[in-house]
């Protein structure tokens, strides 16, 4: 196993961002193979990477966390992306259904620490079981949506799932995704047209306003004091450095350089070789001959 750092990463996506979507799940399946998935909570981005998915016929897996209270829109945007687009849909659940985690601890939504644990026990838990079978998720943030994702990386490292976040999406601008999405006739929610401008779960969604901003909609009932579910580990990015722990050959393909210490041949062998020659070769010579002053006893 080699280390990955948030840093080599975040250098690995600056050196993508000229690319477009369609290279950046190209290189993800070249990359991670079978090990690769996304995410999506059915809405534009997401069903937009979707499509994306299935036009290019990349084989990838999609992730969907129903924690139980999600609307009926979405459910069926859900059926109708794995149907219309040919799409392999993992479907992810809490442990508990709503009523009894309610039952166990109250209407956690209501405090904005309660709605830290229900998000955390909804959505993230049912993600982190799946730890250990992808090395690569692919999230459809972008920096269009503003707050914390307007600096959205192209790639970063989640740590809870061990494995490297990658949004293809991240450069893509309001208008870029209507203009795809009108004219690919892209599969979407429609409580998008109902003046929902984010999606979650049924009793932390409402619509918004034309002057209010597009996460206004998201615990309302909080205020500003909750803005994201946790999912997105860049969006409760608490500053630190974080890394991966990934099989050295992966390492070598994402940051494209050998990261081991094999002698090849090539000019940079020989030089090492002529560099550990001139290093060891008179300390060699010295133990065989004798340093001197020690001959002869």
């Amino acid at each position: 196993m080699a280390r990955l750092t948030q840093a080599q990463l975040f250098q690995v996506g600056n050196n993508f961002e000229e690319r477009s979507p369609d290279d950046l799940l190209r290189w993800a399946k070249e990359t991670f193979g079978n090990r690769v998935a996304a995410i999506s909570a059915m809405q534009q981005s997401g069903c937009t990477v979707c499509h994306m998915i299935s036009r290019l016929k990349l084989d990838i897996p999609v992730i969907f966390v129903d924690t139980g209270v999600m609307f009926q829109e979405t459910l069926d945007t859900r059926d109708r992306l794995a149907k219309e687009y040919n799409l392999n849909i993992r479907t992810l659940q809490p442990e508990q259904t709503m009523e009894e985690q309610t039952a166990q601890h109250g209407v956690l939504y209501l405090t904005v620490e309660g709605q830290k644990q229900c998000c955390h026990a909804r959505k993230v838990e049912p993600l982190l079981k799946m730890q250990g079978e992808y090395d690569c998720l692919i999230s459809s943030l972008r920096r269009a949506d503003g707050g914390r994702r307007g600096a959205c990386p192209i790639l970063s490292a989640d740590v809870e799932m061990n494995a490297v976040r990658l949004n293809p999406m991240a450069n893509f601008t309001n208008e870029q995704l209507d203009a795809y999405i009108a004219e690919h006739n892209v599969v979407t929610n429609p409580l998008h047209q109902q003046g929902y401008s984010t999606i979650g779960c049924n009793r932390c969604t409402t619509p918004v306003m034309p002057h209010e901003d597009k996460r206004s909609g998201r615990w309302r009932h909080l205020g500003m004091q909750a803005m994201y579910c946790g999912i997105n580990p860049t969006d409760t990015d608490d500053g630190t450095a974080p890394a991966l722990d990934l099989p050295l050959d992966l390492v070598d393909r994402i940051l494209g350089v050998k990261t081991d210490f094999m002698i090849e041949d090539g000019p940079i062998s020989a030089a090492l070789i002529c560099c550990c020659s001139r290093l060891f070769l008179p300390i060699c010579l010295g133990v065989l001959n004798g340093y001197p002053g020690t001959q002869g006893g």
